[in-house]
């Protein structure tokens, strides 16, 4: 018991001294808080493995279906009429962008097919938590950038699982075994957690909120955020992404409600401390030297992506393509979802799998400690 409650406190502890380096140095917090977790993971100190093991997991979850529930609440009625067709063609711009990149890319430099095909599926996941953190970070959440980029990460969950499984399928078909399963799992994971979401979310934007007159209180806010979190394991369902339907349900639908999100807010970035925290001792840096060039050459091909698709969408759309170039490249942090699609591709194809998962290793420890550094810039340069 002495152990937890030290550890706890040394968790926060660091959270405090790098939200105070950031505002000394100007560097994002979130690159600073995954530094500090590499210092105690077993690439530094390697302190506390034990509670990494049994704490990962847990704070990660409730971590991302607060946050989930955070970014439906930003997908209003009033968002999509303003930025609906802009953030829907961005959204899709991009991971299409950065899907055909990688792949022509890695199969220019000789890469086989099936390695290419599941990278290029890889290469679309992002990291809500860390361009949220961010945007929270530099007080531009509410910005039209800020609102964007909100609106292209939640649906890049989707998108991202829909690319991963059509390019499971194809990997399959080159490997001459059954595929269409996948394609099943996939369109149950996204449509699964959409019904589980709304069935959540109508009830709540009805029924919450009226005990105290404005907003749902603290308890009615999470007992239904982690009832959507624990039913979407269940049911083995994208949890973020029934959190972000249940919270665009209630945004859309509890009028009596004022700000109906406040007081997941208050709560919310403890657990994105230890997240990250946590998200940094996981990260094994070996990883970066066993990638080698291929490695860099999907670091490189995956940044090209986001950029060219972002930049093209934008000249589309009849924008200045910079500021599609800077959304894209707003983009880059990538994580647990990415590890996720990775090790789903080695249990599939135990032939490439183990090459496929050092690479998507090797490329998120880069992407989350300088995909944070990205954004900050881009919303600075962002016309």
């Amino acid at each position: 018991m002495a152990d937890f409650f030290i550890t706890l406190s040394m968790l926060f502890l660091l959270g405090l001294f790098a939200h105070w380096l950031g505002v000394k140095t100007a560097l994002p917090s979130v690159t600073l808080l995954i530094l500090l977790g590499i210092g105690i993971g077993p690439s530094g100190l390697d302190l506390y493995a034990e509670h990494r093991e049994q704490w990962f997991p847990v704070v990660a979850n409730i971590a991302l279906v607060m946050l989930g529930f955070l970014m439906g609440g930003a997908l209003t009625g009033d968002v999509f009429r303003e930025q609906g067709k802009r953030i829907l063609a961005l959204s899709i711009g991009v991971a299409l962008g950065t899907s055909a990149v990688v792949l022509i890319g890695l199969l220019a430099l000789g890469q086989g097919l099936v390695v290419a095909i599941l990278l290029a599926g890889i290469a679309t996941a992002t990291d809500p938590a860390a361009t949220e953190a961010v945007l929270m970070e530099t007080d531009r959440r509410w910005s039209p950038l800020g609102v964007t980029l909100i609106g292209i990460v939640a649906l890049d969950d989707a998108w991202g699982l829909l690319l991963f499984s059509i390019c499971m399928v194809v990997a399959a078909g080159v490997h001459s075994t059954g595929g269409a399963s996948m394609v099943v799992a996939g369109l149950w994971e996204i449509g699964g957690a959409a019904m589980l979401g709304a069935a959540i979310g109508l009830p709540m934007a009805f029924l919450t909120g009226r005990l105290r007159e404005g907003e749902p209180t603290l308890v009615e806010a999470l007992g239904l955020v982690f009832l959507c979190g624990g039913l979407a394991f269940r049911l083995e369902v994208s949890h973020l992404l029934a959190a972000i339907v249940m919270g665009a349900t209630v945004a859309n639908l509890a009028k009596h409600h004022n700000r109906p999100f406040h007081v997941i807010e208050g709560i919310q970035w403890p657990f994105l401390v230890m997240f990250f925290i946590l998200a940094g001792a996981s990260l094994e840096m070996t990883a970066l030297i066993t990638g080698g060039v291929l490695a860099l050459a999907y670091l490189g091909l995956r940044v090209a992506g986001k950029v060219i698709g972002g930049g093209l969408t934008s000249l589309a759309l009849g924008e200045a393509p910079a500021r599609g170039l800077w959304t894209g490249f707003a983009l880059l942090p990538q994580a647990g979802v990415a590890v996720a699609m990775a090790l789903g591709s080695s249990h599939r194809f135990p032939e490439v799998g183990e090459l496929v998962l050092t690479i998507t290793l090797a490329s998120t420890a880069i992407f989350e400690l300088a995909g944070p550094l990205a954004t900050r810039l881009s919303m600075k340069r962002h016309p």
